[in-house]
């Protein structure tokens, strides 16, 4: 499987009281592929995975992989600190049905690349589903996957992609470069989709799919259609709203920006807070410029 186009890494809604809002993610799925994405990412950086425990991340998979009912693939991240327990979540994300896992590196330790070759190597074994590959140096300690250690990768039949976070455009060029045909590079820094397709890049994983899942699949259809003016004009539209992410600890700016258009899926895990007031003008300004409607 090439796993192409707009994947957005989907928030996992909570309850006031910080408990899984299984109904409230049908409905957002549901929300999310009326808006053209190309596959459902559960379980990402964006999605609190590290906050969930193994059977909430099993409920997640779960009610993803029947609510969606083959619309589009299911991905789930299955990314943890050790091999062992990444195997362990992957094999349970199989069970489930899944379309394909997504491995970030590990995330706390600094792993040599012989080190972090043999951890995606003995993940890919352990399943017979695609594997994509998730370099993100800013979250995890610096720690990145190189592209020589990317080549290797790409030579095992599972590993189909990789999502880079990096914001290095010359990096994920690189990547490009390096890899044969059937494996996917995905954008990971949402303003700069358009230049990645440019450079061959197969699609994105962005954060703000959440928010404005439409405009982020017009940047891609525009762009296969050729239309490199109209995908251009659509990337700047975004940009505004993905830089007011940093607004407030991530995901919080995601389920901020939601909650201001009326499509509210509940708070982050403590201790992420949400927006504070004074920075909600921020928010509204970034919203209008995506040509978004919030409610407050």
């Amino acid at each position: 499987m090439q796993f192409h186009g707009i994947i957005p890494p989907i928030a996992t809604p909570m309850l006031p009281n910080e408990d899984l809002d299984l109904p409230r993610l049908k409905w957002f799925l549901d929300h999310q592929l009326s808006s053209g994405i190309h596959a459902a990412f559960v379980l990402g950086t964006n999605s609190e995975f590290y906050a969930l425990d193994e059977r909430e991340k099993q409920e997640v998979i779960a009610t993803a992989v029947e609510h969606v009912n083959r619309r589009v693939p299911v991905i789930a991240g299955t990314g943890a600190e050790t091999t062992r327990e990444v195997v362990r979540l992957t094999r349970l994300a199989d069970r489930e049905g899944v379309d394909g896992v997504s491995v970030i590196t590990p995330y706390f330790i600094s792993p040599n690349q012989q080190e972090i070759y043999d951890h995606f190597r003995r993940v890919a074994e352990a399943t017979a589903k695609p594997v994509i590959l998730y370099n993100n140096p800013a979250t995890c300690g610096g720690v990145k996957i190189d592209v020589e250690t990317v080549a290797k990768l790409s030579q095992i039949p599972n590993i189909v992609g990789i999502k880079d976070s990096s914001g290095d455009l010359q990096n994920t060029q690189e990547y490009i470069k390096a890899v044969p045909e059937r494996f996917s590079v995905l954008m990971g820094r949402d303003t700069l989709i358009f230049p990645a397709l440019l450079m061959g890049a197969r699609g994105a994983v962005p954060a703000t799919g959440n928010i404005a899942p439409k405009l982020l699949v017009e940047i891609y259809e525009t762009f296969r259609r050729g239309d490199l003016a109209g995908s251009k004009a659509a990337q700047l539209r975004l940009n505004p709203l993905r830089l007011a992410l940093g607004l407030c600890t991530a995901p919080g700016a995601v389920k901020a920006a939601l909650d201001m258009l009326g499509l509210s899926i509940g708070p982050c895990r403590a201790p992420i807070a949400p927006l504070s007031p004074e920075k909600k003008p921020k928010m509204r300004q970034a919203l209008l410029a995506a040509g978004l409607h919030p409610v407050e």
